[in-house]
């Protein structure tokens, strides 16, 4: 990708401060149609892909939720992060599956745990859904064991009451976890998805489904029986696992270039990068300057949005972290303008809310309001 000029760019400005002088990357668009993807549901609230993960994404403005799809052994899609599920489930401490733990070779790595493929839906159901990165998101613990495991149908299902409880279409974005290995163990993804998108009224353009792969291959297939708009997601390195297993040696880079995306426009009509492949981090955390990728998608008929938004000062550039610890929120309105001011057409968020309100600015930062310093922690005499 190539790389747009730090002082073209009115976008680095409320990054990387002063010297960036104050012309946009290309010309304004209307920001209140920028979707905002509520990955995993609110992960930032409640854990992964359960109901009330999904619930509270669009109750915060959440206009898509995300739902990542593998298979039960009876060939069920349900809703998991991945179909290993030690870290999203409780099964490790159910003692009727402890025979089930194995190791598996997926998309070419060695993985420990349970597996979805070994279990049926109804052994599914009995587990119960536990906060992925407790050591971040420790207030998410207390949702612990609450949630049940989610089918597919199930999400599309909650998805149009939420659209009736809220008088607005809410849309539902997919993904099809590593295809390649689940259709090399009978079990493939995207015959059970073409069968319920179309059992729903869904096959359509415009559809609110949007079906999302980092995978071409599965994107290409879902295209051959669908009409709905189609998202190929791009990783930061390396290339997809259907290419590798095919011997093709084009990258997640290559597929980034103008040649790229042409290519991509014939099948999809968005691209999903990670946001630091529209604007980098330099070595030392902080942001880099800008690269063309969002205008170069644009130039090929494509919509992009950008993955994933978090608060936590870990995920966030070094000039927008406050406070001490890697957990603490740091300034994340900021980093979204920035990327509005790119011209991006959605963010995949794990905090829905956030991105909600930058949306809601049009792109027009707000000084920060100061909070009024009281001693020990009390209000001063006559404040409540």
């Amino acid at each position: 990708m190539r790389k747009i000029a730090a002082t073209t760019l009115a976008v680095l400005a409320p990054l990387a401060g002063a010297g960036a002088a104050p012309a946009a990357a290309e010309p304004a668009h209307d920001r209140s149609q920028v979707v905002v993807i509520g990955h995993r549901g609110s992960a930032g609230h409640r854990p992964e892909h359960t109901q009330g993960g999904y619930e509270l994404a669009v109750a915060m403005g959440a206009d898509w939720i995300e739902p990542d799809l593998v298979p039960t052994k009876d060939h069920v899609l349900v809703v998991r992060h991945e179909n290993e599920i030690s870290g999203t489930t409780d099964v490790s401490l159910r003692p009727e599956f402890a025979a089930r733990k194995t190791t598996k070779v997926v998309d070419g790595r060695n993985v420990t745990g349970w597996f979805t493929e070994d279990f049926t839906l109804a052994e599914l159901k009995t587990l119960r859904a536990v906060e992925r990165l407790p050591a971040i998101r420790q207030r998410n613990t207390v949702y612990n064991g609450y949630y049940e495991v989610l089918t597919f149908q199930e999400v599309l299902d909650l998805a149009k009451r939420l659209s009736r409880q809220y008088g607005r279409q809410v849309g539902v974005f997919p993904e099809t976890k590593h295809p390649t290995y689940f259709r090399s163990i009978g079990l493939p993804l995207e015959e059970p998805l073409i069968e319920t998108v179309k059992r729903n009224g869904l096959n359509r353009p415009g559809s609110p489904v949007v079906v999302q792969s980092f995978e071409p291959s599965s994107l290409k297939r879902v295209a051959k029986d669908l009409r709905v708009p189609l998202w190929q997601a791009l990783g930061t390195t390396g290339r997809p696992y259907d290419l590798t297993a095919a011997g093709d040696p084009t990258t997640y880079a290559d597929m980034m270039k103008p040649e790229g995306l042409a290519k991509i426009a014939e099948y999809a009509q968005w691209i999903g990068p990670d946001k630091s492949s529209a604007i980098p981090l330099n070595p030392d955390g902080s942001s880099g300057t800008p690269t063309t990728l969002v205008s170069d998608a644009h130039k090929a008929g494509l919509k992009i949005g950008v993955y994933t938004f978090r608060s936590e000062n870990q995920y966030l550039p070094l000039q927008l972290r406050r406070g001490q610890a890697p957990t603490d929120h740091g300034d994340a309105l900021a980093e979204y303008r920035a990327h509005l001011d790119l011209g991006v057409d959605a963010f995949v968020t794990d905090y829905p809310d956030a991105a909600a309100l930058a949306k809601a600015e049009r792109g027009k930062p707000q000084k920060p309001v100061q909070p009024k310093q009281f001693d020990n922690g009390l209000p001063e005499e006559g404040q409540e």
